[in-house]
């Protein structure tokens, strides 16, 4: 049930031609007759929008919620600690999909009780279900995209400035949100990278101090950043601050 309250308000952003369903006269399958008594089979138009819709849900979900600033802090994290496999990259896409669904349950359980549930006990058609679906997914959008990127990507369109921020459309707010998630988790990859660079210089230096040049410091730095990333409780840290860094 939890896993339908997250994936239905994503159709009703991406399915606006679902309503076709609900008219009559539209059969999924036509059936032509031929000569020779021969049958052609064809699909209806309606069929191919909703599994056209279906593909997109992918799309939205890396490009319109937090799972692109997780999963690039994740990977840096490995690269950062020196570890190749280590977590693998299916651990991490996993990871960053669940939290991902924890980050934004404040906004899919809004859109669940605001447009889906009305519109199932029939109080609202199904339009008005689409725009009050799509605020406060815009909402958290907004909340994380910086006017630079909004600006820019308006000024490619040829658009003029827009009068409130519910007037940007969706084609600029999601590169533009895209945009500012790139750099947001590539400034806390820097600052994750920061600990670890210190323990490969410290280390280096010893081995050369040593005259050890021909032994990598790699192999010696590995063990003491990992025991640091674990003494600190690495973990905990890095999940709570990529969970908080959206609701400041």
């Amino acid at each position: 049930m939890r896993t339908l309250k997250i994936v239905i308000p994503l159709l009703l952003i991406l399915l606006p031609g679902a309503e076709l369903f609900a008219q009559t006269g539209l059969p999924a399958i036509s059936v032509t007759n031929g000569p020779g008594g021969q049958q052609t089979y064809s699909l209806s138009i309606q069929v191919l929008a909703l599994m056209t819709a279906l593909t997109l849900i992918p799309s939205a979900l890396l490009m319109m919620t937090s799972f692109t600033r997780v999963v690039i802090v994740l990977s840096i994290l490995r690269q950062a600690i020196g570890l190749v496999q280590a977590p693998s990259t299916q651990t991490i896409i996993g990871l960053s999909l669940f939290l991902t669904f924890f980050i934004m349950a404040p906004v899919f359980n809004k859109m669940n009780n605001e447009a889906l549930q009305p519109y199932l006990a029939e109080k609202m058609t199904f339009e008005d279900a689409v725009v009050k679906a799509s605020i406060p997914l815009r909402g958290f959008m907004l909340g994380q995209t910086r006017d630079n990127d909004i600006r820019m990507f308006s000024r490619i369109a040829g658009d003029e400035a827009y009068a409130s921020p519910d007037k940007v459309p969706f084609t600029v707010l999601v590169p533009a949100f895209v945009t500012s998630e790139l750099k947001t988790s590539f400034q806390i990859g820097f600052l994750l990278f920061i600990p670890f660079l210190i323990i490969d210089l410290v280390v280096s230096s010893v081995l050369m101090s040593m005259g050890m040049m021909m032994l990598s410091p790699m192999i010696i730095s590995l063990p003491f950043k990992i025991m640091l990333f674990v003494l600190v409780d690495g973990w905990n840290i890095i999940m709570g601050t990529l969970a908080s860094s959206f609701y400041v």
